[in-house]
């Protein structure tokens, strides 16, 4: 198993990095998952929506990118793209803490991975309430 934790054109380091090592880990357990390769990549703004242009051809600013790259059923593969800057927006937008709406963040994106979609109204419920689960669950380390 392999996390790893980048950073691309921003100063942003994510703290406690074995804890967030251990949450993923129980998160995808707890989903019949295991994880063989996943990297998470802290970003600017810009940085994500050059890539939304250039790969997804989405011309807007957005909070996270997931590729997955999984070959194998049931093991996860994947790169992760997270805007530092969208996080702080949103956590202030939505009044809750940069910690917790990092949680829900990098819990979404591995929550993609594992097959979990967000885009008709009943997936989105169901995915705020895995995110909600994660939050929960990564104030226990």
């Amino acid at each position: 198993m392999a996390i790893h934790f980048f950073s691309e054109e921003t100063p942003f380091q994510l703290k406690q990095k074995l804890n967030r090592k251990r949450w993923l880990k129980e998160i995808a357990e707890g989903e019949n998952y295991s994880i063989n390769e996943l990297n998470y990549i802290f970003c600017t703004d810009e940085y994500l929506y050059e890539i939304n242009v250039e790969y997804l051809n989405h011309d807007t600013y957005t909070d996270i990118i997931t590729f997955d790259n999984s070959e194998i059923e049931d093991e996860i593969e994947g790169d992760i793209f997270i805007s530092i800057e969208r996080v702080k927006d949103n956590a202030s937008k939505h009044e809750v803490s940069i910690e917790d709406e990092l949680s829900r963040v990098i819990s979404h994106g591995l929550y993609h991975l594992i097959g979990y979609k967000d885009k008709k109204k009943t997936e989105a419920k169901l995915m705020r309430s895995k995110e909600e689960f994660a939050i929960n669950l990564y104030k226990k380390y």
